[in-house]
């Protein structure tokens, strides 16, 4: 399976990086063809600019600074988001990722004033999460970030399978809570097909 795995976290040695690495692994042994996509490390600009938000629903419009990005997602089959979760969202860059990149006529497109799904191509999607803070504060605040991947992605994929793996309160969590998860992600991916 094509697996496109996209990471958005600056540092090299963090614990989300950890878990990046886990997953290319895990994927790559079993066969799977990888595309890993680093948001920071391909300095992925997470801007939309003026002329990108004005053409947003013109599906001929020059989308030559993110086709390579978009190439790339219609080329996979499956999608794996690894991430942190600051400030109860996504990082800045994952989300002008999806501003510039799940554009309309690529992750959606509108029929008669609705909005229909176009990512078929995806066949599963999984994100593997991190939060600083419990999963009651996350729930108090609304988990945006859960709520997204778990119904806005499902429905641009046709409800293809998908994994939230979330450790919260990592802040505090243990070298033996964050060796579980390491192991829980290996054995998720593992399951991939």
């Amino acid at each position: 399976m094509r697996v496109l795995v996209l990471f958005a976290h600056p540092v090299e040695t963090s614990f989300q990086a950890a878990l990046h690495s886990r997953v290319v692994e895990t994927l790559t042994s079993g066969g799977h063809e990888v595309d890993d996509c680093d948001l920071y490390a391909e300095g992925f600009d997470p801007r939309l600019t003026r002329a990108e938000r004005l053409a947003y629903h013109d599906l001929a419009a020059d989308r030559s600074p993110v086709q390579e990005y978009i190439d790339r997602l219609q080329a996979a089959q499956a999608l794996v988001l690894v991430f942190p979760v600051w400030n109860f969202g996504y990082p800045a860059i994952l989300k002008g990722f999806f501003d510039r990149v799940f554009l309309p006529g690529v992750a959606f497109r509108m029929e008669n004033g609705k909005v229909r799904p176009s990512l078929g191509n995806l066949k599963r999607t999984a994100a593997v999460v991190t939060y600083g803070g419990s999963r009651m504060r996350a729930f108090l605040l609304g988990d945006a970030p859960r709520k997204q991947v778990t119904r806005v992605l499902r429905a641009q994929t046709l409800g293809a399978p998908q994994d939230y793996l979330a450790l919260y309160d990592l802040n505090r969590a243990s070298a033996d809570k964050r060796a579980a998860f390491l192991q829980h992600i290996q054995a998720v991916m593992e399951s991939f097909k």
